[in-house]
């Protein structure tokens, strides 16, 4: 049932775009009769079922929207260089599909110079909170710039944050990188 509910939210994700795993998982295992908790596939599951789909059904459409967003991302961690930007999330991952945001985390005690060039900045933007999923006590300040090729989600820590953050995702890959190895990525 589990890997029912995984290809079925990878199914969801990949058409859609605009879930999240844990949306996408609950929505499934409604539609499959299944909406006990103990049946909810992690979300390395989903992940891999996303991966598997993509690959059979939107090849070509994913590694090309996938080599948009990530040059996309460089233009902007070089914009935002000063303020120690990671790439992060379905553009870091490879499984960014047509509605997926951009995401970089921002590492700086200067937030008010980062609002100062946003505001320099030609494109629009919104500013929001962020709570963490694990620690939803914990909130910082989330810009969204409204890109047209798709919207830059920058989430704003304070700079010694970065040394207590998780290095790696369950399966070994990096949670984020930096500007050097996200160019080596497109």
């Amino acid at each position: 049932m589990r890997r029912l509910i995984a290809h079925a939210a990878a199914r969801m994700l990949a058409e859609d775009g605009s879930l999240d795993y844990g949306t996408a998982k609950r929505k499934a295992a409604r539609q499959l009769g299944a909406p006990d908790s103990g049946n909810l596939p992690d979300n390395q599951q989903i992940e891999d079922a996303l991966r598997s789909y993509q690959a059979l059904y939107q090849a070509d459409e994913t590694r090309a929207q996938l080599a948009l967003l990530r040059q996309t991302a460089i233009e902007y961690m070089e914009r935002l260089a000063d303020f120690d930007p990671h790439l992060t999330g379905a553009v870091l991952n490879g499984t960014a599909g047509r509605n997926t945001d951009i995401t970089l985390q921002l590492f700086t005690d200067r937030q008010k110079d980062l609002e100062f060039l946003l505001m320099d900045m030609t494109t629009p933007y919104h500013a929001g909170e962020y709570r963490a999923g694990d620690a939803p006590a914990r909130v910082y300040p989330r810009f969204v710039i409204d890109d047209p090729r798709a919207p830059v989600d920058l989430i704003v820590y304070p700079a010694s944050e970065l040394r207590n953050m998780k290095k790696l995702q369950a399966d070994g890959s990096p949670r984020r990188l930096r500007l050097p190895q996200v160019r080596t990525l497109v």
